[in-house]
């Protein structure tokens, strides 16, 4: 049996067309939107509107943590966005959507997918095809093996569009339960596997997912949403702890086989 894995295509289509080859199946950890690529700031929603002085302006005030700054910059050009008379919603809702056709049309089946914190999962029923299987707090036997899903990402001071609290994030891993694989867009909370190295800051990972690994003792616990980890692997017990790697900048997918 052979899995591909991937987490935070933000936009990649392109490569995400081949990353199932060769495999009978692709997980998709989340994060297929692009607001804004921190790597090129000429891509993605946000410079698109706005351009990429600001999405420079924009980058570096979250690098330096000047958050309050930051928020304070985008209300200013969505206002004058308002005042040209066009809905936030409705721009932000039609590029995401364009991006959704894009990349759910790229799936292979059968693909097993669950949400980013960047995604906006009332929108994924209109582009899931019949080879596409989304699950959050569920779980699907693939190829012998259980596999269960969270998704989402836990509350920041970056606000994105599917930041859940740690009660309900919570609830969807016990929910899962016992399985081989554990698959969620955020990692475990252990330090080395939650820091960004390039971003210079820490990414929430959730406690209650590090629990759940050090009591029902899964053989992997497969994540991205770090984008350049200080660590991409760690051992808990039993269990391997493994970032699947940044797909909009790698383009290749992580690979599992048993």
């Amino acid at each position: 049996m052979r899995v591909h894995v991937v987490s935070d295509v933000h936009g990649n289509s392109r490569d995400l067309v081949a990353a199932g080859t060769g495999a009978d199946a692709l997980l998709c950890l989340g994060d297929l939107v692009l607001f804004l690529d921190y790597a090129d700031h000429s891509r993605g929603i946000f410079p698109d509107l706005f351009g990429v002085g600001n999405a420079d302006a924009l980058v570096e005030l979250r690098t330096a943590r000047r958050f309050e700054e930051a928020r304070e910059l985008g209300r200013r050009l969505w206002a004058g966005l308002d005042r040209a008379g066009v809905s936030r919603e409705s721009v932000i809702e039609g590029a995401v959507r364009k991006q959704y056709a894009e990349l759910f049309a790229a799936f292979p089946t059968p693909t097993y997918a669950t949400y980013g914190n960047v995604d906006i999962p009332r929108l994924w029923p209109e582009f899931t095809g019949p080879g596409t299987t989304v699950l959050d707090g569920q779980r699907v036997e693939i190829g012998g093996r259980v596999f269960g899903f969270v998704g989402g990402g836990l509350t920041t001071p970056m606000n994105t569009p599917y930041e859940i609290s740690d009660e309900e994030y919570a609830a969807k891993v016990e929910a899962v339960g016992e399985v081989d694989v554990l698959c969620t867009h955020i990692p475990p909370d252990v330090p080395e596997l939650c820091y960004d190295t390039v971003a210079r800051r820490f990414e929430r990972g959730s406690a209650a997912l590090l629990h759940a690994i050090r009591t029902t003792r899964p053989r992997y616990s497969l994540f991205g949403h770090v984008h350049q980890p200080l660590a991409r692997r760690a051992r808990i017990g039993g269990t391997e702890c493994i970032n699947v790697g940044h797909f909009n900048a790698t383009g290749t997918p992580y690979v599992m086989e048993w």
